[in-house]
């Protein structure tokens, strides 16, 4: 894109910021937000992050968010726990340097001492000491379809989680609370599954080409038209991997002389595509506006390092949903920002599209936004539409670039044709293209799962993060030695979930993350729900200290609330 591209795309709206005089609460209490005049009965106290923008001008809808702080006692209880596991870990060390354990970590031969390093030290001993432990809680091999419920192959471990074998025994039925099936496609009956077959006789499973050469189908050119209706945009381009759509396109978008704006909590494929681009980078706190302007302000204030002049292009890079936080991206505020100040917006709605939004069309729906205000939409197909691959959407001569200049749109093989199939149908379906409901059935009955679960895990006692109508759920855990016993708990009443530690997060805030589907029934979220209960009982994990929510209808139905 270039400078006159810009001066297009942008203009010069004001955003003007407000706050409220609220105390924050103390260490131990809920610490949260809702930006929408309501009653004064129902506000509460601030999140643990303080220096927010207030703007409820800009919203049209509650934005109602949680991020309770730890427990003073329970975070220094969780760094004593790391504390003791590092002196235990640099002792085993000393034992394996003499021979006196066995060493089956990966290690430099003594004639590559000289070279550069292939292994950071610290990241080494992190995984050989403290994620061995608890290495069984990953990577465990599926055997059935991983939707509502699944099949897993059982595995042991003689060696302290070195190396798995398969016992032969496969745990049936477990409820999957870990995959991204936000809609349930990932299914292989139904409407969408006897269309990837029709194709899949009709043009094959893969393509064996890159789409300039002999590997543009006509179906590649029906997706995009069909994610370009969905979007509301003027063009949009598809590619075979969610991860490179980023990685790959960022670069192409941003170079030398330019400026990116990254939230602190993007993901690693943003991260990347970021570094990768050659382009400074600066780092705003998560969510934070008033983070946010100080940068751009800073930014054409000073202009690039040594030289002072203006930086060609300032890209602001968002995610819609954060995946380990639950939280949803301030966008009404960032497009004011953005606006006020000339820069572009990225948006990654990979968590966001088809999951939030009374229409499924992700956070721009969400908010009730115009797409057009987005210069630069992308998206992943592996969530929500049960398949894979990525999408970029805008503007057509944004688009038409990317044609040109991406590496993923030139270098990579095209998209294999059942699962282009599988991202049509199930698109139809939610936009209500196929003549049923089905669609609006599925965004009403994950925004109720999402209601009611996370209200109940609040009921508990759990320390749970992130937006009220976001199907990513964190409990908090902190401590070391609860990551993997929650997992295995968890597993034994046969539930299946994601626990997440250092690095995906910070080192004191380890977590379990719940993913919601459409395809849970209440049945399943009950049984869920008294797993965790139990469990959260037998580990201590009721850290919670705050008062019981209000009751909450969920997205579908809250403007019902405040009508006239």
């Amino acid at each position: 894109m270039t400078e006159s591209s810009a001066n297009k795309l942008l203009n010069g709206d004001a955003c003007h910021r407000t706050s409220n005089g609220k105390r924050s609460s103390k260490n131990g209490f809920v610490k949260n937000h809702c930006v929408f005049q309501q009653p004064q009965k129902y506000r509460r106290p601030r999140e643990k992050n303080q220096n927010v923008t207030r703007n409820s001008s800009l919203y049209k809808k509650p934005f109602s968010e949680s991020f309770e702080e730890t427990p003073l006692v329970v975070a220094v209880l969780t760094y004593m726990g790391y504390g003791i596991l590092t002196v235990f870990g640099y002792l085993r060390d000393f034992l394996r340097y003499w021979s006196m354990e066995k060493c089956n970590v990966a290690q430099e031969k003594e004639e590559q001492k000289d070279f550069v390093p292939l292994y950071q030290d610290f990241e080494n001993f992190y995984t050989r000491n403290l994620y061995m432990r608890i290495r069984d809680n990953w990577n465990r091999p599926i055997c059935s379809v991983p939707g509502a419920k699944m099949d897993l192959v059982e595995r042991a471990s003689h060696d302290y989680n070195w190396t798995f074998e398969d016992t032969g025994r496969v745990v049936k039925d477990v409820i999957n609370m870990g995959s991204y099936n936000y809609l349930g496609f990932a299914e292989n009956t139904g409407a969408c599954a006897d269309a990837a077959i029709e194709v899949t006789q009709k043009y094959g499973p893969g393509v064996g080409s890159t789409r300039c050469e002999m590997g543009n189908l006509d179906i590649h050119e029906e997706l995009e038209q069909l994610v370009t209706r969905f979007l509301g945009v003027e063009s949009s381009l598809a590619f075979g991997m969610g991860f490179a759509t980023n990685s790959m396109n960022i670069p192409a978008l941003t170079g030398k002389g330019c400026l990116i704006l990254s939230d602190e909590l993007n993901h690693a494929s943003l991260v990347l595509g970021a570094r990768l681009s050659g382009s400074p980078i600066r780092v705003f706190k998560h969510n934070n506006m008033i983070s946010l302007e100080k940068l751009l302000r800073d930014a054409i204030a000073h202009g690039q390092p040594r030289t002072h002049r203006p930086w060609k292009k300032i890209l602001i890079v968002v995610e819609g949903i954060y995946s380990m936080e639950g939280s949803i991206v301030r966008l009404p505020e960032v497009i004011a920002l953005k606006k006020r100040y000339k820069a572009y917006l990225y948006l990654d709605e990979a968590h966001s599209i088809g999951a939030l939004g009374p229409n499924g069309k992700g956070v721009v729906d969400y908010f009730g936004l115009d797409p057009k205000d987005v210069d630069i939409m992308m998206g992943t197909f592996t969530k929500s539409f049960g398949a894979a691959g990525g999408y970029i959407g805008g503007k057509k001569e944004l688009i038409d670039y990317l044609r040109r200049h991406s590496h993923s749109a030139l270098y990579a093989t095209s998209m294999s044709p059942p699962v282009i199939q599988q991202i049509i149908t199930s698109m139809k379906i939610i936009m209500g293209e196929d003549g049923t409901t089905l669609g609006a059935d599925r965004l009403r009955q994950l925004s109720e799962n999402t209601t009611y679960f996370r209200r109940r895990l609040c009921e508990m006692g759990f320390i749970i993060y992130g937006n009220d109508d976001s199907p990513v759920i964190p409990l908090m855990l902190y401590m070391p030695a609860k990551i993997g016993a929650f997992g295995r708990e968890m597993l034994k009443r046969n539930i299946g979930t994601v626990v997440v530690g250092f690095p995906a997060t910070p080192i004191i805030e380890s977590r379990a993350r719940f993913c919601l589907s459409a395809a849970h029934t209440r049945e399943m979220l009950d049984t869920a729900l008294d797993a965790a209960n139990e469990v959260g009982d037998l580990l201590q994990l009721k850290y919670s200290r705050r008062e019981q929510p209000r009751p909450s209808l969920g997205w579908m139905s809250e403007e019902n609330l405040f009508q006239d």
